[in-house]
């Protein structure tokens, strides 16, 4: 069995979870789960290779140049499941466009996340993305900007890719 967190051996010493009558073999199979998962991030395509999270400002759409609204992560080996991280960075709140594919080796793609999110400034989500059975992921791709909803451009945000086993 992996090793408990320490809030959860805190709590285990302490007794309370023996008094409220919460302990049970669910409970600590669900840490032992959750401890099992390891994560890593994933390099963003043309990065420098100092650091795996992307901070970029949305720019509006340009008929006559490409917008910056496209991100790739590499995927170097299998993995069972993505975390995908976005927070705004921007001091005033805006509506994000975010979209999110799995693109596999087979150059088909699977978008995973397709929604606004109006987060404050410092905070954000992530999401949980299994893999696809059958299918081998080359890049993990966020895509944040649209040309239908310039009320985002300006704002700045930063965004990562965690492979998880």
């Amino acid at each position: 069995m992996a090793p408990l967190s320490p809030c959860l051996r805190a709590l285990l010493r302490s007794g309370a979870l023996l008094r409220s009558g919460v302990l049970t073999a669910a409970l600590l199979a669900a840490a032992a789960t959750a401890q099992a998962q390891t994560c890593q991030f994933l390099s963003p395509v043309g990065g420098n290779g100092t650091t795996n999270i992307v901070t970029k400002t949305i720019s509006p759409g340009n008929p006559l140049g490409r917008p910056n609204w496209n991100t790739d992560f590499f995927v170097t080996q299998p993995f069972s499941s993505f975390k995908l991280f976005f927070t705004a960075n921007s001091s005033v709140s805006a509506t994000y466009p975010l979209q999110a594919y799995l693109k596999f080796t087979d150059g088909s793609s699977l978008q995973v996340v397709n929604e606004k999110f109006a987060p404050q400034m410092g905070t954000g989500r992530h999401w949980d993305v299994p893999a696809v059975p059958g299918k081998t992921v080359s890049q993990v791709n966020f895509k944040i900007g649209a040309s239908a909803d310039q009320a985002a451009t300006g704002f700045t945000y930063r965004i990562s890719v965690q492979g998880c086993n």
